[in-house]
């Protein structure tokens, strides 16, 4: 549908003073890629949104990305939410089908973004034919600008890769964005994909399993982009992260919800209804295990099989 590179320039011309875009020649031209990505964006967030049955499921959350491909016999959609300036990156390559989805949220943008390039081309090696096309949900227009900022590094981001990609939704910032009485909003929090079609929709996750509480742990003390899935295996992986003792975050569980959504979110009047409880159960969770190293014995990832009944189940390491 459009390249990175003018979509790139799309989104910067957002910034140019409406006399000077009057000089600029390619300027009519982004004009209309602006009106056709517009009406490709309204077009995704009118899609009904599918609330995806768990045990198909492989959930991706904040700083996480996994990849698999259609042959995958144990996951058949990888999804995320909860995104608000936060952005859902699908890349997929229409030859293999292989496909990635990553839970950005500006930390580490030009060192995240290679990675899920990396993960979709390895698992494309031996395809000949097809090209990698880019699906790109999130952000909305939030007070503090944290959501068009980081379209900006995203799309500036895949425009430098040497792969040749091509943005088929661009669903982002400004094209996301709702007012509800009066309050900014995104219109789609969360997308699933079809790892068999690679159709790229709306979504909710009434499970966001294996290891949630651990996984929200490792991201809320600073945790790097990780890959979360071995295709190879059917495994999903939690590798070992540490963090320090700190009594000291016991201080929120007494706090009201608006004290908590004031400091511990990026976009306070946004959130979902949950997130409140969601950063207390976390918390709790860290007061709970304050040293990390009794969750990954020996140092050992924590990895999870799909069992017959669609679960996620520990496996035991001997």
């Amino acid at each position: 549908m459009f390249s990175v590179e003018v979509l790139l320039k799309f989104w910067q011309l957002i910034q140019i003073p409406p006399l000077l875009s009057k000089t600029l020649p390619w300027i009519p031209k982004l004009h209309w890629w602006r009106s056709t990505a517009t009406e490709k964006a309204k077009a995704f967030r009118s899609k009904p949104l599918v609330d995806v049955d768990p045990k198909c499921l492989l959930y991706v959350h904040q700083r996480e990305f996994a990849a698999t491909t259609p042959a995958d016999k144990c996951v058949s959609v990888i999804g995320s939410d909860d995104a608000t300036t936060c952005h859902l990156v699908v890349l997929r390559h229409t030859g293999s089908g292989a496909v990635c989805l990553g839970h950005c949220d500006g930390s580490s943008t030009w060192s995240e973004v290679p990675l899920l390039v990396k993960a979709v081309t390895s698992l494309s090696d031996a395809c000949k034919e097809g090209r990698l096309e880019l699906h790109l949900v999130g952000g909305f227009n939030d007070d503090s600008t944290t959501s068009h900022n980081l379209s900006l590094d995203i799309l500036a981001a895949f425009q430098v890769q040497k792969e040749d990609i091509h943005l088929e939704t661009c669903c982002i910032t400004e094209m996301n964005d709702v007012v509800v009485n009066g309050t900014h909003r995104p219109v789609v929090y969360g997308i699933g994909v079809d790892v068999k079609t690679g159709d790229v929709y709306p979504a909710s996750f009434p499970h966001k399993g294996p290891a949630e509480e651990l996984r929200s742990a490792r991201t809320f003390t600073g945790g790097e982009m990780v890959n979360i899935y071995d295709s190879s295996r059917g495994l999903f992986q939690i590798d070992p992260c540490t963090w320090s003792q700190n009594l000291d975050i016991a201080f929120w569980l007494s706090q009201n919800d608006d004290t908590i959504l004031k400091y511990l979110s990026t976009s306070p009047r946004a959130e979902p209804p949950h997130f409140v409880q969601h950063m207390k159960s976390t918390i709790q969770f860290l007061l709970d295990h304050p040293n990390s190293e009794s969750l990954f014995p020996g140092g050992q990832p924590q990895f999870y099989h799909r069992t017959e009944t669609g679960d996620w189940e520990r496996v035991v390491q001997s």
